[in-house]
């Protein structure tokens, strides 16, 4: 499980990692650790990155109102993240959209229910029949459009065959 918070939700945040490491999960804390202001992006990024990439199952966020955290996950392919701030939008959003990155808004929730949100969420397995259908349908859109890592690896792909078509070509010239 990945963590990540900004200043407004970082005292949250240690809590239920504290409390999913008491449960044996293993947890990767992405920050802040400090009530000192920064900037929700710094962390937020890192850990749908991290989930998109299959270094870690799952995501939680934490901030003030939810929407920055999850406007930024959500600009990573492959992530679902979404606010919630009970028990039952918890469980649905897990169980309709395949939330993969929940969105703590810690100043509108109380401290001691976010462990049941999060236990609601990890617990709910998605549905199929239309709502998976619905998912793929978000899934193709998304494939329309290439990462930052796709592109680079493209391109160094392109001048490695440059630099072999060059290669091929001086040779053929030779002869």
């Amino acid at each position: 499980m990945a963590v990540g918070a900004d200043h407004r939700g970082f005292e949250i945040k240690n809590r239920i990692k504290e409390y999913l490491m008491g449960k044996g999960i293993e947890v990767v804390d992405f920050g802040t650790d400090t009530r000192e202001r920064c900037d929700y992006p710094d962390y937020g990024i890192p850990v749908a990155e991290a989930v998109a990439k299959g270094e870690v199952d799952l995501g939680i966020l934490f901030c003030g109102t939810g929407v920055g955290m999850s406007i930024v996950a959500n600009k990573v392919k492959g992530i679902r993240a979404g606010v919630v701030w009970n028990e039952e939008l918890a469980e649905l959003a897990r169980k309709h959209n395949d939330v993969n990155v929940l969105v703590i808004p810690t100043d509108y929730v109380e401290p001691e229910a976010v462990s049941k949100m999060v236990d609601k969420w990890m617990e709910t397995k998605p549905l199929g029949d239309v709502y998976a259908r619905r998912r793929e349908k978000i899934h193709q859109y998304e494939g329309k459009w290439v990462s930052k890592d796709e592109l680079e690896q493209a391109l160094k792909l392109a001048k490695k065959w440059e630099k072999e078509a060059r290669h091929w070509q001086a040779i053929a010239w030779r002869r």
